[in-house]
């Protein structure tokens, strides 16, 4: 088990009640190469878990392995203290998992309400939605802007307004508001803030915080060291393959996280 500086290390034969996804000695290899290298992670319930580390350190591998989107080689991994084994994103998804990657994954010439529900949508009762197939779009648009609503966004015209008539941060918004929506256990997001501005980046933490406030637990892929370090319950360094730090913000600062992650200052 890694070290790990101000936390009490987690057994691999159980695990804190409040840890609702946990991975533990996750193993990744392509050919010669070792993308994950017997790692593991905790994220606890209601927290922002931050994973950050340099270009090639295998951070995107091992949330892509806790997404479903690739199958480990080794390790077992745990959702709300059950094992786990995710064959695809869907799997990930029926068990309340969503993510939100960088491109974002939408329709530009569909409305808001419709990019919402993109590949969940409402149709109607009887034979008109299991003969005719026809979608409910009333039902959907009522229900999207009520869990926009509830999520405090306001930036938003109007849930039929199509996204390609969107800013960068409001593309950005629907995205994560999507997966907020679904995501019932974890909410996992990709450099959400990459590219955007000052205004929308803080528009995107603030929903973030406002994610993790209606109790769901998000983890955050991100090199803005920063907004890292402005919205972390705690943060997950990795490197070479292998998580070899986690630490709060209170007990580190920036200068020393980016020196842990780049290995100019030990782990320990």
């Amino acid at each position: 088990m890694n070290a790990l500086r101000g936390e009490t290390a987690v057994a691999a034969s159980g695990a804190p009640h409040d840890v609702v996804l946990r991975a533990v000695g996750i193993r990744k290899q392509y050919g010669h190469v070792v993308a994950v290298r017997d790692s593991d992670f905790e994220l606890r319930r209601g927290e922002i878990l931050s994973v950050i580390g340099d270009n090639g350190a295998g951070k995107s591998s091992l949330i892509k392995v806790l997404s479903g989107d690739v199958i480990p080689d080794a390790g077992q991994i745990y959702l709300n203290g059950a094992e786990v084994a995710f064959k695809s994103p869907k799997d990930a998804q029926r068990a309340g998992i969503e993510t939100v990657y960088q491109d974002l994954a939408m329709v530009p010439d569909l409305d808001i309400a419709s990019n919402l529900y993109l590949g969940r949508e409402k149709r109607f009762s009887g034979g008109l939605g299991s003969v005719l197939r026809m979608l409910d779009s009333r039902a959907m648009q009522k229900h999207a802007q009520q869990s926009l609503d509830d999520l405090g966004i306001s930036t938003l015209q109007s849930i039929t307004q199509r996204v390609e008539t969107l800013s960068g941060g409001q593309r950005q918004t629907v995205a994560v508001a999507r997966a907020a929506i679904f995501g019932t256990n974890v909410v996992i997001m990709d450099e959400p803030t990459a590219a955007l501005g000052v205004r929308e980046t803080k528009g995107v933490l603030d929903l973030i915080r406002s994610i993790r406030d209606a109790g769901r637990s998000v983890v955050l892929i991100s090199h803005d060291i920063p907004s890292v370090y402005e919205i972390s319950d705690h943060i997950h360094i990795h490197r070479l393959g292998r998580r070899i730090a986690l630490r709060t913000p209170a007990d580190q600062s920036m200068n020393d996280l980016v020196g842990v992650m780049t290995g100019a200052l030990p782990a320990d």
